[in-house]
């Protein structure tokens, strides 16, 4: 019985530890789950791991080398890019160390071929393990996917664009710092050029010095050494090229040169922009020879190295950039504008001006990468001949012009002959006469045809002579012969004295200058008799002297002949009350002699009759003046006009020919 019971207690005991261990392995079979879960997952890249241990052993045996030769250039490969990041810190500002972030640039650039020369048989060794795997399946199928999947983007990258980022931009952001350190050295170290003064008499012009330091020019050779090695010239040259002709563009943009941009619709004529052409001349010279010598000396300095054609280059881009074609199409605007002789001498102007620069033109702008400049040059050169060459030979005709135009009103010098005898004068000086005789031998030459200096002699002269036609002809054209009289008085009087001891009047002659001298006389003589001489016979004492028949008789004869002397005096005096004599002795001799003529026969018949008259109701109709008055009167007559604005001026004429024809009626200053 106590058996029984303690084995029911000992089942009891044994079925209670079983439960437990049934719970306790529940429990542990439900937190093996999940671990089944994972280690289910992974079994496949297990597989993948120990696949080679399942290979034959022949294919294991082998694997070995290929991986080894595949391994050690791809690990060379990784030690030199680890390099280059190494050098990243190593680069620093160029501008505080220029030689040292050079040195350590070059080693990049060395790191970064040798990437370059050694990734691709990198790859291609790689290439040859992952074909022995695949092709003795002794890795897993998937696994051999990926790596020929990334051995294709390696190939890409290396054949590619990307091959120089392989450093991962490095280099490239070194070389962007290099060239922002050739910007700044530029942009620091250009400064503007003031134009200097003129130079004095004898004294040879200053030609500026290299604008840039030796130290800076050393600078900026070195930096382009580095950066032509990795094919940025032209990026190099962009920079120098925007920096240098925007230095020149300050330079120029202190002279103030609005003119340059003048189009012809925006002036009259040449006279009314002479100021800017002298200008012109100036300013140009001063580019020439200051700015863009310096420029080229520059250009040469800095690029010597690269080769001529890259330098010249250069410096044809900055002339270009800086303006100097706006200079020329300014004078190719002057030769546009419309003709009249005042152009003749601006175009000798701009002829003389480019002909001083001929020789640094042709220095500094003739090489083939300036074709556009010396185009435009050559062209306004011919320009500038053919027009000035044009108006010269027409001047002739535009003087024959005048003939058919009637005479000056008021019988002084028409402005054509005041003009046409300073001008030629002009033409024979020193300052045009050489330049004419040039322009015209290159006009001949283009022609095929021989200069002489003659040519230019007879062709003034025929204009002075075309000159004695028109005033022979004007002098016709009067209505009465006291004017025309007066008008050749004047206008021969002018031939004389202002051409004596000019170029012109030694051209002429002594003879033909006192020939006209005397002509002077004659037709002032002339001009006497046929007006005022006429006077004096108006007062006759005829018939007063016994007073014959008488007091009241004398008395009607003497108010009979101071009527007509009243009458014929109003009459002359308002008609020459217009008329002018423009050289003051001519004047004053003049006014004297008709004084002398009139005035003391006038003071003695007035002396001696006027008192018949005086007491008369009716004296003052017959005793009008006195001889004061008279005098006063005489001396009033001949008195030019003012001037009206833009008339020519006889010593700096600003007049032209418009339409072949001068306006000569305005009367021109005085000539003292």
């Amino acid at each position: 019985m106590d058996k029984g019971i303690e084995k029911l207690i000992s089942a009891r005991k044994l079925l209670k530890s079983t439960v437990e261990k049934s719970k306790a392995l529940g429990l542990s079979l439900e937190k093996a789950g999940p671990r089944l879960d994972e280690i289910n997952q992974r079994l496949p890249s297990l597989e993948v791991a120990i696949r080679p241990i399942r290979a034959q052993r022949d294919a294991l045996s082998s694997v070995g080398g290929h991986i080894n030769r595949a391994v050690v250039p791809a690990a060379a490969v990784l030690k030199v890019f680890d390099a280059i990041h190494g050098l990243e810190k190593s680069l620093s500002d160029p501008q505080s160390d220029l030689s040292g972030y050079l040195g350590v640039l070059k080693r990049l650039e060395e790191a970064l071929r040798f990437l370059g020369d050694n990734c691709g048989m990198a790859i291609q060794w790689l290439a040859d393990i992952v074909e022995y795997l695949e092709d003795h399946k002794v890795a897993d199928g998937r696994f051999v996917s990926g790596l020929k999947k990334a051995l294709n983007n390696l190939r890409e990258l290396e054949a590619g664009e990307e091959k120089g980022h392989l450093d991962g931009g490095l280099l490239e952001v070194a070389l962007n710092r290099l060239e922002n350190e050739f910007r700044r050295l530029l942009t620091e170290s250009s400064v503007p050029l003031p134009m200097p003064s003129p130079a004095l008499p004898g004294e040879q012009p200053c030609i500026a010095p290299s604008p840039l330091p030796v130290a800076v020019i050393k600078k900026l050779q070195a930096i382009l050494g580095r950066l032509i090695a990795n094919d940025r010239l032209e990026k190099c040259i962009s920079i120098y090229v925007e920096v240098r002709s925007s230095n020149v563009r300050a330079s120029l943009q202190a002279l103030n040169l609005d003119y340059l941009e003048i189009s012809v619709s925006e002036f009259n004529d040449v006279a009314s922009i002479e100021v800017y052409i002298t200008q012109w001349g100036r300013h140009l010279e001063f580019a020439v020879k200051h700015l863009f010598e310096a420029e080229y000396k520059l250009c040469n300095d800095v690029f010597e190295r690269m080769g001529l054609d890259v330098w010249k280059s250069c410096f044809a881009r900055i002339a270009a950039q800086a303006g100097i074609l706006a200079f020329l199409q300014f004078g190719k605007t002057v030769t546009e504008s419309k003709k009249d002789p005042i152009k003749l001498l601006k175009l000798m102007d701009i002829f003389a001006s480019l002909s001083k620069l001929r020789l640094d033109f042709n220095r500094l702008f003739g090489g083939a990468p300036c074709a556009e400049i010396q185009n435009f040059t050559r062209d306004l050169i011919k320009r500038v001949i053919e027009g000035a060459c044009e108006i010269f030979w027409e001047l002739l005709v535009q003087v024959e012009l005048q003939r058919r135009t009637p005479p000056p009103p008021d019988c002084s010098i028409p402005r054509v002959v005041t003009f046409i005898t300073d001008y030629c004068n002009k033409l024979l000086g020193d300052d045009y006469k050489p330049i004419l005789t040039q322009v015209l031998v290159i006009e001949r030459s283009w022609k095929k045809e021989k200069f002489q200096e003659r040519i230019l002699i007879d062709e003034l002269l025929n204009l002075v002579k075309a000159i004695e036609l028109n005033l022979e002809t004007w002098s016709k054209g009067y209505e009465d012969a006291s004017s025309s009289c007066l008008f050749l008085m004047n206008n021969h009087w002018h031939l004389y004295k202002y051409l004596k001891g000019t170029k012109l009047g030694g051209l002429l002659g002594d003879s033909w200058l006192r020939d006209h001298e005397g002509y002077k006389e004659y037709y002032f003589n002339m001009y006497l008799r046929e007006s005022w001489g006429k006077l004096p016979a108006l007062l006759s004492r005829e018939g007063l002297i016994l007073f014959s028949g008488g007091r009241a008789t004398a008395r009607n004869l003497v108010k009979q002949r101071l009527k007509s002397f009243n009458e014929a005096f109003d009459d002359m005096y308002k008609k020459q009350s217009n008329w002018v004599i423009l050289d003051k002795d001519l004047r004053d001799k003049t006014s004297q002699v008709i004084i002398q003529t009139i005035v003391p026969v006038y003071r003695s018949y007035m002396q001696n009759y006027g008192p018949l008259v005086e007491q008369d109701a009716s004296a003052s109709k017959y005793a009008k003046y006195t001889a004061q008055s008279l005098e006063k009167m005489f001396n009033s007559l001949f008195h030019p006009k003012p001037a009206k604005q833009g008339s020519f001026k006889v010593r700096h004429p600003s007049g032209k020919f418009n339409n072949g024809v001068v306006d000569q009626y305005q009367t021109p200053p005085s000539v003292k």
